[in-house]
């Protein structure tokens, strides 16, 4: 059972020893990220949304872990995320559900704080 807390923390941690040995790899990634994601046409909400269904279509749950934190960090309801995770099972199908049960509980794990 993934405890997507603890994920969540050890993905953080492995990240700042990646950035200590690419840093100019990791500020680059890390400035594509902050503008690929702050509000413009679409609401930064709605590119984390995204973003968390791609997470589910790839199967990568350090990518649930992050973007479920983010999604409640930005506000979106429990709805507007069963609606993402609707959206990735319908263009990944049975693979795609099983990971969009895993987002749902990153979701709920990150909600409770």
């Amino acid at each position: 059972m993934t405890d997507f807390r603890e994920l969540r923390s050890e993905a953080l941690k492995d990240g700042g020893t990646l950035a200590k040995a690419a840093p100019e790899t990791i500020r680059a990634f890390s400035a594509l990220l902050q503008t690929t994601t702050k509000d413009g046409a679409l609401s930064h909400k709605t590119k984390e949304l995204i973003a968390f269904a791609l997470g589910i279509a790839s199967h990568c749950e350090g990518c649930l872990a992050h973007h479920a934190h983010a999604l409640v960090k930005a506000g979106a309801t429990r709805e507007e995320v069963v609606e993402a995770i609707g959206v990735a099972i319908s263009m990944g199908g049975g693979p795609s559900s099983v990971y969009g049960a895993l987002a749902l509980k990153a979701y709920d794990t990150s909600a409770q704080g």
